[in-house]
């Protein structure tokens, strides 16, 4: 399906009550053949294009002043589920089901039905209400990412404290229930991972600055690494003894920042509150692993689980 030709189609009926075939095949640059086909598929899709007798022209009906959303079977569940999920992400749910309302109202009828059937029967699960953040608060941001513009805000410490940062912004990044800022510190010579919802832009439209390569080459990467380790109380690497590509989808989200070594082999990086959470976390991949540095007790921690298992099993 040529989806633009097909919403070209639908402007030129919608800019005049009647059209030819013929006009409409030479303004599209097809054959009136193609325009018959491209009428039935609109057709197909709930849109009522008339066909009017002894004219040889093409009108839409009632109903089809607003202009229609083109969207196939699958494109319409895809975009329902992804506001539904943009519906779970702290800051924008109200906004998120305006919009689905909004678009609901422009489907054709069969689509709306179809949709309306698909938000009724799911129910998503798992998605803890995160902290809110502002739309206007993620447009600023976002807008000096784009622009390459130096961005100056006050930021809340995890511990309380409120300070004035000023930073280099690189990339939103929407991580489990929160919004992070991923944005290098000239004053401290660093990259930093700031949540969203703890800070206030103070201005925009500050100086420019050329981008910066951030850490592992991905903003996301870099979070995640801040994230699964460097926040943590007790950390650890580990090397596995099987490829990164064949282990990466054991780990769930935020458990850890795999590290190819070589074909054979990869390490772990991952945080816990304790050591024993270590433990469990680490077995938890399913495969062999070496111990390559961790908290003290981490080592004793393992034999005390290997004996445990060890005993559970013995005749």
């Amino acid at each position: 399906m040529n989806s633009p030709r097909l919403l070209a189609l639908l402007a030129h009926l919608q800019s005049h009550p009647e059209r030819s075939g013929a006009e409409l095949a030479d303004r599209l640059g097809v054959t009136v053949r193609t325009v018959r086909r491209d009428v039935d598929r609109l057709r197909e899709l709930g849109y009522p294009v008339l066909a009017e007798r002894g004219t040889a022209g093409y009108r839409l009906g009632s109903g089809a002043a607003m202009p229609p959303l083109l969207l196939d079977d699958e494109e319409a569940v895809a975009m329902v589920v992804g506001l539904r999920t943009a519906a779970s992400v702290s800051g924008i749910e109200e906004a998120s089901q305006r919009a689905l309302a909004k678009v609901k109202q422009v489907l054709p009828a069969r689509l709306r039905h179809r949709v309306r059937t698909l938000h009724g029967a799911t129910v998503r699960a798992g998605v803890e209400p995160g902290p809110t953040v502002s739309a206007d608060t993620l447009m600023i941001i976002a807008e000096a990412c784009r622009r390459r513009e130096v961005l100056r805000m006050d930021h809340t410490g995890a511990l309380g404290g409120t300070t004035e940062r000023r930073v280099e912004p690189h990339s939103l990044v929407s991580f489990g229930n929160r919004w992070y800022l991923v944005a290098f510190d000239p004053d401290r010579d660093d990259w930093r991972a700031f949540r969203v919802d703890r800070l206030t832009p103070r201005t925009s439209g500050g100086p420019r600055f050329t981008p910066r390569e951030p850490p592992h080459g991905d903003p996301a990467r870099f979070l995640s690494h801040r994230l699964s380790a460097q926040t943590w109380p007790h950390r650890a690497v580990v090397r596995l003894h099987e490829p990164a590509d064949s282990v990466s989808g054991r780990l769930w989200p935020g458990m850890g920042v795999l590290e190819a070594v070589d074909p054979r082999s990869c390490l772990l990086h991952l945080g816990a509150e304790t050591v024993q959470d270590l433990v469990w976390m680490i077995t938890s991949v399913h495969t062999d692993f070496t111990l390559v540095e961790g908290p003290d007790g981490l080592a004793d921690a393992f034999r005390a689980q290997a004996a445990r298992c060890a005993a559970a099993v013995e005749p």
